[in-house]
């Protein structure tokens, strides 16, 4: 039997959606509690119905928590501070115009949260060096891409990412991206014992949110529809 929705239940369901995606944010204060395995089974098996070219599901993700994750956090922060990084892709993206902009902007609103002035760079610094600390999260999803694979299923990894974080948001839990995390690709394999053809593309730290940290008092905005889409009828 074909189940019909109704235009109410669409409404509904449509209210629900736009709560879920506004609430997701990034998140960089986290409580030391753990996530339970079922909620965890919960989140990811959900993240799983992201879509890839031919349904070829091309994501290898790595979930590290307890033991193993303060292990990794004591040895990328302190490779971070001898400068050992090693990268599977580039970090060479050239920001300007509005890109720029937005991109000083969002720097600008999450030190102001903290209270650290533009002059102090010991303090940027500082607040930096948490990305290698995952943040304080009990939990931090590592998300690889097999070698062989290209820009194109680089992007179906980045919609898993999303649906994980939007799936994490829904069960009540936070996250943070974190391009930093891939600072360290070769180190975080050994520890992880991850297979040398997967390569690292980014980290997601995530659990339950500090909600008293300055950090996660930051929002940033958005552009406006008309300036990032086109609708184009004839």
């Amino acid at each position: 039997m074909t189940k019909v929705a109704t235009a109410d239940h669409a409404s509904f369901s449509a209210e629900q959606f736009k709560a879920l995606v506004h609430e997701r944010r990034s998140v960089r204060a986290f409580l030391d509690q753990t996530v339970s395995d079922s909620l965890l089974t919960s989140v990811f098996e959900a993240a799983q119905q992201a879509p890839s070219n031919c349904n070829t599901q091309p994501w290898q993700v790595a979930v590290v928590s307890g033991p193993a994750k303060d292990r990794l956090k004591a040895r990328i922060s302190g490779d971070f501070l001898q400068g050992k990084m090693t990268m599977d892709f580039p970090y060479d993206g050239k920001y300007e115009g509005v890109y720029k902009e937005r991109q000083y902007d969002a720097a600008k609103r999450l030190y102001d949260a903290l209270g650290i002035t533009r002059e102090d760079k010991a303090a940027r610094g500082e607040a930096f060096y948490r990305n290698f600390e995952f943040f304080g999260a009990p939990h931090v999803a590592f998300l690889f891409l097999p070698e062989s694979f290209g820009i194109r299923e680089a992007a179906d990894l980045g919609m898993y990412a999303q649906n994980l974080m939007l799936s994490l948001s829904a069960h009540g839990l936070a996250s943070c991206p974190q391009t930093a995390l891939s600072f360290f690709a070769d180190q975080i394999r050994e520890e992880l014992a991850i297979d040398g053809s997967n390569k690292l593309l980014f980290g997601i730290s995530f659990g339950y949110e500090d909600t008293t940290h300055a950090a996660n008092t930051c929002r940033t905005d958005r552009a406006a529809l008309d300036v990032t889409v086109q609708f184009i009828n004839e």
